[in-house]
């Protein structure tokens, strides 16, 4: 990875001189208060619900990895400030985004039209979409998410997440039950406390590599588009540009898709991440 980072820091240098150059004077940096307060500090603080593999988690002693802590390593250096990830709950992101303690949130969080009324959103960077975590094969074998709206049936979701809004408006007969972290609501599927988690295709994978010995499964394919996004402060038109053109270089060069296909090829990282307790 550290040749990868090397190579893309080469070919993303010149936008980021650029855009960097374009805000050295105080006029400029008024016209966006996001960037003034990263630039001024010499910081740039991004939530994270650190929690979700495999775009963010916690290793066993602590550290902070996965595709978004990656490229907002990129982000930061092409800023010329250091980078900060500030793990919490996902439902504490985007209040903590809106009060101005974070810059940004980068945590798996779909862009969708009832955030955006709030925040800003940039990207997609990536596209997921939902699928169940089970033990119980007859679920993981079902076609159609419709077939777990039945009174019987249990589910757990993330709280904020929009694997919630979606068992409450498409599942509404199911019983849901929130958590404030996926740790917490594998363990529940893994207790079988819940029929199943439902959350992204990605994460109900890596879940399944996870816990081998769990015999946990996972839908074929995901029965909703989510496009993830990064979510910034609404008002701020110059952050938005200058994070639509680094993307934009970020993907040209190839380095997301490098990225991304390291974290989602690569499973030797899972045996850094903690067991649940």
């Amino acid at each position: 990875m550290k040749f990868f980072k090397t190579m893309a820091l080469l070919l993303i240098i010149p936008l980021t001189l650029v855009a960097c150059n374009g805000l050295d004077s105080k006029k400029d940096l008024a016209a966006s208060p996001t960037l003034e307060r990263i630039l001024s500090r010499g910081e740039l603080i991004v939530g994270t619900a650190a929690s979700m593999p495999p775009l963010n988690m916690t290793t066993k002693d602590g550290e902070i990895i996965g595709i978004e802590p990656d490229i907002a390593t990129f982000i930061a250096g092409g800023m010329g400030v250091k980078l900060t990830l500030k793990p919490m709950a996902f439902h504490e992101l985007l209040p903590a985004l809106e009060a101005g303690e974070i810059d940004m949130v980068m945590s798996n969080m779909t862009i969708t039209g009832k955030r955006n009324l709030k925040v800003a959103f940039v990207g997609p960077y990536f596209i997921s979409g939902k699928s169940i975590l089970t033990k119980d094969i007859a679920f993981a074998t079902i076609e159609h998410g419709s077939d777990l709206n039945k009174p019987e049936v249990s589910l757990a979701a993330l709280k904020g997440s929009t694997s919630q809004q979606v068992v409450e408006t498409l599942l509404p007969k199911a019983k849901l039950i929130t958590t404030d972290t996926y740790d917490e609501a594998v363990k529940l599927v893994i207790e079988r406390k819940v029929n199943a988690l439902v959350a992204d295709y990605p994460i109900c994978l890596i879940s399944t590599f996870r816990y081998p010995e769990e015999e946990l499964s996972t839908m074929l394919k995901p029965f909703t588009f989510e496009p993830i996004g990064i979510a910034v402060p609404a008002n701020d038109p110059l952050l938005v540009n200058w994070l639509n053109n680094f993307l934009i270089s970020f993907k040209g060069s190839g380095e997301l898709k490098r990225v991304t296909d390291y974290w989602l090829n690569n499973d030797e990282w899972v045996k850094r991440l903690p067991d649940i307790n």
